[in-house]
């Protein structure tokens, strides 16, 4: 596999910095003795590394043992600091089965999102081969529906009519997390695969055997290939020796060396630097908080991480660890892209600017005590800030002399470079960067130069197997629009936070931490019926002299930016006609290069059953699955306020469009009957229509920008918690209760967790609130839970906790369902637990709601001619 040759970027080094105080482009060496550190910013304890972690028998639900959407890495993992002792109580059942996420460790992530082209040409077979002694390693109705795999399908059945297959308000398609965790691990195999010499398919469980010469039929192209004689073999039993032939998940592994079993762990998990850029125009209050997430950072990492300190304003300063009594920097002009000889003398010369933690970390804590808030008296928008020139110095300093190595030489990093930008405002000086005003006459040609540059700088970005992630905070507008490209050109992250303190921090180290693989080739295979139309993730389409090729490989390829737990891709399909065929297959390979320097082919089989009743289809249909794919189709064209209302009216749309495909009239009526079938898709998607991706909830558009991209390159668990909010209610003596994410949670003498992803709340009852005792027990064991639940989450989410009747508790409200306004019946049957309350209790809680416009779900799906699901 090789990589498409750079193109040219339009920011060379030849060019010469404008700087009327300095005569030569040699950095100029500045120094400043260590101060004490700052008063009134406390550092953050380091986070507790836990390595054989149990999971907290919070929940007796097995699929919650673990956080809902984990980024799990072969390092110690870091907790959010600080917290209060761990409950042991679980979590009740909700009082009547309501769905909850499938919590195996999910990846979480972040970041492209754009539309792949991806019709496939049409595959070429002669049909089934029919030969004697072929066994079939699998029996023909197995199907493999396993929710811990890689691949969640919205359906475990397709139906043979394409017709109705394709009908594209319900749609048919999967989400496939490249990178995600398997429990139990996938079996490895240290040899090269078998593969379909026609297709390039590998072998696998499904496919039939002539037990005599080895032979083995491909599941996708049904052309028969030779085994070298390997898998002759006495009985089908003796051919489940092969892991591939016994197991629809595989790893292929090549270390490298010549010694078998071979991996080395010592000094390549850390080989790769992460570089922090960090914005020196901040104001005190600002600055304090960023030295305790800073000083934090720096405790948290492993003696043998590699780090380097860069700073940034109108200059460039390049931090030196060689200089152990005091913070000493080499300066770069900021106006222009730093020029040869610059860099040469920065990288040749006898300054460290990547040092390991064991031999420097007193150095890294003297330079950042030594940063000082900006003194000028600017306002923040208008200062100078070159972000683009210091990403540039960055990805110098991590390349080092292998930038004069010829191009066809590959430097292998162990996993991706990491560039993690500390940003207090907009990029306003240098190359990629937009005029302090908007009013500028020339704004909007000049935002567009920017935009393309700073794309460019994160596709040069990638090509060095480098990451860019871009943490905000503060409250000076950053513009999204221009950072967001540098982020997602890299298959890096860009994430808003409200100031540089506890969140800011625990993001800082999570990610630094995660584990990142880098060279990564996504191909999928399907069965001659199944067509991929869309893609929705972090990649994009591969070069055709990227993968190997074979006779007729039909293969879709993607090019991934990164390989990390926290992607996934959303792929929809149709069928190309009707299938004939009792199954179909689906095949995914992702090949990269690991944290350890390993190449990996990981390669997944999946079959399912093709059936003719549209009951059974419908019955086969994972509702979650099937509200992400659609929630991701949806927001991929929601880029602006504007279109994210329209947006809302093909959710409606869509809600109709199924109940008359699907569903039933009802009798004497005009109204349809939705599918009982996907009885919990509706709720999802009004929650989708409501929420912050498409909903007024978020105030300014550059933040929902941020959660939609976010979104639609966010794993599984995420994109189903950014979506639809999960709602547990603290119980005596510690235990949690699942309840739909209804207003009807909010009763005053209780209190409640609301988990949305990317935000976490705690509502105290007035009544808790009013009796200290239990206020603090109950928030305690609130926060115990959080903690738990977002332990692992990337990006670590905002928590915010309060109480009823205060004007934060807006926030909580406006994202739960209004089903106050329901009848009583209706209520009761939706949530159930309202059956618990006295008359007393009921008629409090009903006047403690304030009327509002919103519709309730009831009234919502009436509004569209529908008659509301019951629920399941």
């Amino acid at each position: 596999m090789t990589n498409p040759p750079p193109p040219s970027l339009g920011y060379s080094v030849t060019v010469t910095p404008s700087n009327p105080d300095s005569s030569t482009p040699q950095p100029v060496k500045n120094s400043a003795p260590p101060p004490t550190m700052l008063p009134g910013a406390p550092r953050f304890p380091p986070p507790k590394l836990q390595q054989d972690q149990i999971p907290s028998p919070f929940f007796r639900n097995p699929n919650l043992l673990s956080p809902a959407n984990g980024v799990r890495s072969p390092v110690p993992h870091l907790s959010t600091p600080p917290g209060p002792p761990v409950f042991k109580s679980p979590v009740r059942p909700a009082a009547v089965p309501f769905r909850t996420s499938p919590a195996t460790p999910q990846p979480i992530a972040f970041s492209s999102g754009s539309t792949l082209p991806t019709s496939s040409p049409p595959h070429f077979s002669n049909g089934s081969v029919e030969l004697q002694h072929q066994v079939p390693l699998a029996t023909e109705d197995s199907t493999l529906v396993n929710e811990s795999l890689c691949a969640l399908f919205s359906a475990h059945k397709v139906l043979k009519q394409k017709k109705l297959t394709n009908v594209p308000s319900l749609g048919f398609g999967a989400l496939f997390s490249p990178g995600r965790e398997i429990f139990p691990g996938p079996q490895i195999l240290q040899r090269d695969p078998h593969r379909c010499h026609n297709c390039g398919a590998y072998a696998n469980l499904y496919c039939k055997i002539l037990l005599g010469s080895g032979q083995w039929q491909c599941v996708i192209c049904r052309k028969l290939n030779g085994s070298e004689g390997e898998y002759v073999a006495p009985s089908k039993e003796d051919l489940r020796n092969f892991p591939e032939l016994s197991s629809p998940i595989v790893d292929y592994v090549r270390t490298g060396n010549k010694r078998p079993g071979f991996i080395p762990v010592s000094d390549s998990r850390m080989s790769a630097p992460v570089v922090l850029v960090i914005d020196d125009c901040l104001d005190e209050p600002h600055l304090q908080h960023l030295q305790s997430s800073l000083h934090a950072f720096v405790d948290s990492l492993p003696p043998t991480a590699r780090i380097g300190i860069i700073l940034y304003g109108r200059t460039v300063s390049v931090y030196d660890f060689s200089e152990e009594s005091m913070a000493s920097a080499d300066v770069l002009p900021g106006d222009k892209s730093p020029i040869q000889e610059s860099l040469k003398a920065l990288i040749y010369g006898t300054g460290v600017y990547l040092s390991p933690m064991h031999a420097s970390k007193e150095v890294a804590h003297k330079i950042f005590s030594s940063l000082r808030p900006y003194k000028s008296n600017i306002a923040e928008a208008l200062r100078d800030r070159c972000l683009g020139t210091a990403v540039e110095v960055a990805l110098a300093i991590i390349q080092g002399p292998s930038a004069e190595m010829s191009r066809g030489v590959v430097k292998r990093n162990g996993g991706n470079s990491r560039i993690i930008v500390c940003a207090g405002g907009p990029n306003t000086y240098g190359p990629g960067s937009v005029p302090h005003s908007f009013s500028h006459p020339n704004y909007p040609h000049l935002e567009k130069t920017a935009l393309k540059w700073m794309e460019n700088l994160g596709r040069e970005a990638h090509r060095n197997n480098a990451v860019v992630d871009i943490l905000c905070a503060g409250t000076c507008p950053v513009r999204i629009p221009v950072l967001q490209p540098l982020a997602k050109a890299s298959g890096g992250v860009l994430v808003l936070h409200d100031d540089f303190g506890e969140a800011f921090g625990v993001n800082l180290q999570r990610a630094s931490s995660r584990a990142s693989g880098s060279h990564g080739l996504l191909e999928i295979r399907c069965s001659d019926d199944i067509l991929i139309t869309q893609v929705v993730g972090p990649g994009e389409e591969a070069h055709v002299d990227t993968h190997e090729t074979f006779k007729n490989d039909n293969a879709l390829c993607i090019q991934m930016l990164s390989v990390e737990e926290t992607q996934s891709f959303a792929l929809s399909m149709e069928t190309k006609g009707d299938i004939k065929s009792d199954c179909v297959f689906f095949q995914f390979t992702v090949l990269y290069a690991n944290i350890y320097q390993a190449d990996i082919s990981r390669v997944v089989t999946v079959k399912l059953p093709t059936v003719d009743s549209v009951s059974a289809y419908l019955e086969s249909f994972q509702d979650e699955v099937a509200a992400i794919l659609i929630a991701k189709r949806t927001l991929l064209r929601a880029k602006n306020h504007s279109d994210a209302m329209d947006m809302r009216g093909t959710i409606d749309e869509r809600i109709k469009d199924i109940a008359l495909k699907f569903g039933s009239l009802v009798p004497k009526s005009k109204l349809h009957r939705f599918p009982k079938e996907l009885s919990a898709l509706p709720e999802l998607l009004f929650h989708l229509r409501r929420g912050p991706l498409l909903g007024s909830i978020v105030g300014h558009e550059d933040e929902r920008s941020v959660l939609r991209n976010l979104f639609l390159n966010a794993s599984f668990d995420l994109s189903l918690r950014m979506v639809a909010p999960r709602c547990l209610m603290h119980r005596e003596g510690g235990t949690f209760e699942e309840l739909p994410a209804y207003d009807l949670a909010m009763q005053s003498d209780t209190a409640v967790v609301l988990d949305h992803g990317t935000d976490v709340f705690i509502w105290l009852g007035a009544e808790l609130a009013a009796d200290e005792g239990r206020s603090a027990a109950a928030l305690a064991a609130c926060r115990t839970l959080v903690e738990e639940i977002t332990e692992l989450r990337f990006p670590a989410p905002r928590i915010l906790a309060f109480k009823e009747g205060s004007s934060q508790a807006r926030y909580f409200v406006s994202r739960l369902i209004p089903a106050h306004k329901d009848p009583p019946y209706e209520q009761e049957a939706r949530f159930p637990q309202l059956r618990s309350l006295t008359t007393e209790q009921r008629t409090k809680l009903k006047s403690s709601f304030i009327h509002f416009d919103d519709p309730s779900f009831c009234e919502w799906m009436r509004s569209l001619k529908v008659v509301p699901p019951e629920p399941s």
